[in-house]
């Protein structure tokens, strides 16, 4: 790869690490206004998601470890991956019926994340990343492929196990 390429991954790989690492903050420690982890325990069980612990990891997990990782380059195919199957189910379960745009509570931004991760996914860290400098040599797109259909099976599981099969189409009013 280039210097350029390198250059371009880093950056990519921090805006969208950080971003989705502080987003998860928000929900597991309340940091930047949200509502830590017991609340969105119990908005997953509210929704069918149970138990909400559970399912409340597995988001912490995604948005704070995957964007970690994929910040710092370090496990890259994991990290992305579970930065991909946290946007997938919150895409599903909780934008979709709301329509694309983030103004309505729509998927654009999940979307936007989610592109990105896969993107990193297949790419890579770059040169300028813990892996590289570790000398961590991954089989990165078998492995960030594999890990993804976990996440995407798992998603699936809990979809099935809340009672929605399938995203609907009706909007939802944003509360105001």
């Amino acid at each position: 790869m280039t210097a350029t390429v390198n250059i371009a991954l880093l950056v990519l790989r921090l805006a969208i690490g950080l971003t989705i690492a502080a987003h998860g903050a928000q929900k597991g420690f309340g940091w930047f206004g949200g509502p830590g982890a017991a609340k969105v325990a119990q908005g997953f069980q509210a929704q069918g998601l149970r138990p909400g612990w559970f399912w409340t990891s597995l988001v912490l997990l995604g948005e704070i470890g995957g964007g970690l990782s994929v910040a710092f380059g370090l496990l890259t195919p994991l990290g992305a991956a579970g930065i991909v199957g946290a946007m997938l189910m919150a895409i599903l379960k909780t934008h979709w019926r709301n329509g694309f745009w983030s103004q309505r509570h729509g998927y654009e931004y999940a979307l936007q994340i989610l592109a990105v991760a896969v993107a990193i996914g297949v790419a890579g860290p770059g040169a300028y990343s813990l892996d590289q400098l570790f000398g961590i040599k991954l089989p990165e797109m078998a492995l960030f492929g594999i890990l993804t259909l976990a996440a995407v099976i798992v998603d699936i599981v809990g979809l099935v196990i809340s009672g929605q099969s399938a995203p609907s189409s009706q909007p939802v009013q944003p509360a105001r």
